[in-house]
């Protein structure tokens, strides 16, 4: 199978313009073969980088509600008619895809962090909301459930994803190994220091591939009247990228890729799942469901 995994900067903050942007990366990632395309964390509208460099947890601070306002009034919602292009490309292109955004909830006044599967031909086929924000990310998104930890079909290959931390989450990823996942796709904001490690670890774990995908984000992404401007650092970059790719057997295909705006193509084997599953298959022969099982609650909660 050929993926691409699209590292990029979203239009940070602007929905509209963001999904244009996805929208061409598709078509690009198409036109170079790609049969699944990946994007990073909540790359519509954008992973909310004031949270770490400024004071985030002052309830009372003006320019505090007004960024989360901004970030509410540009979240997605996936049925949605601003949403629908990305849809539409996705059945263009022929290609699976799985894309992050920020999703509104029903209350209209919270938000996930979810990743959306999307099938060519059957169009939303799920969506993930992040069990457990990390750390910060905790005073802008809400808790998501397990209803999104399940796997898809494509082209006769499982796949599956999860967002950011939860790929360190033993559980969730027993979760997703337990589908019979055959290419898992995480979805980070975009570190190398966040993937390197774990991005092969999961290889290794699962026997299977592991393709991290991740953004870029630098101060001068930020719109001129952003309420938090001031407060933030000016110059630099808050997020590098770190997309990369691993094998079933734990090696690199592609190592991270940092600061530079590209998709990253792959030719995946899935026979070397297979062949890695030989002596190690942690859901399966090397399993003791007798000692040791996991159950999945995956009611949708609203």
């Amino acid at each position: 199978m050929r993926i691409a995994a699209v590292q990029s900067a979203p239009v940070f903050l602007d929905r509209s313009a963001t999904v244009d942007l996805v929208v061409d990366r598709i078509g690009q990632a198409s036109a170079g073969g790609a049969e699944l395309i990946a994007f990073p964390e909540v790359f519509i509208p954008g992973y909310p980088v004031w949270i770490d460099l400024t004071n985030a947890a002052a309830w009372e601070d003006p320019d505090q509600q007004a960024a989360f306002s901004w970030y509410l009034d540009q979240a997605v919602e996936v049925d949605g008619p601003a949403f629908a292009p990305v849809i539409e490309a996705v059945r263009d292109s022929g290609a699976f895809t799985y894309v992050g955004i920020v999703e509104r909830s029903a209350s209209r006044g919270s938000v996930y962090c979810s990743l959306v599967a999307i099938d060519p031909v059957a169009g939303i086929v799920g969506v993930h909301r992040k069990l457990k924000p990390t750390f910060g990310e905790r005073l802008v998104w809400a808790d998501g459930d397990g209803a999104g930890l399940v796997a898809h079909d494509h082209l006769g290959v499982r796949l599956t994803g999860l967002n950011c931390w939860e790929n360190w989450m033993p559980l969730a990823r027993t979760a997703m190994y337990g589908t019979g996942s055959e290419i898992h796709v995480a979805a980070w904001p975009g570190s190398v220091g966040l993937t390197e490690d774990i991005t092969r670890f999961i290889a290794k774990e699962g026997r299977l591939f592991v393709i991290s995908v991740g953004a870029l984000y630098c101060s001068e992404d930020l719109p001129a009247d952003f309420p938090l401007k001031d407060q933030l650092p000016d110059g630099v970059r808050y997020h590098n990228g770190g997309t990369c790719i691993a094998g079933p057997d734990g090696r690199w295909i592609v190592e991270p890729v940092r600061n530079e705006e590209t998709i990253v193509f792959a030719d995946l084997d899935l026979g070397e799942v297979r062949r890695q599953r030989h002596n190690f298959d942690p859901t399966g022969h090397y399993s003791r469901p007798d000692v040791l099982h996991l159950v999945v609650d995956r009611t949708r909660r609203t």
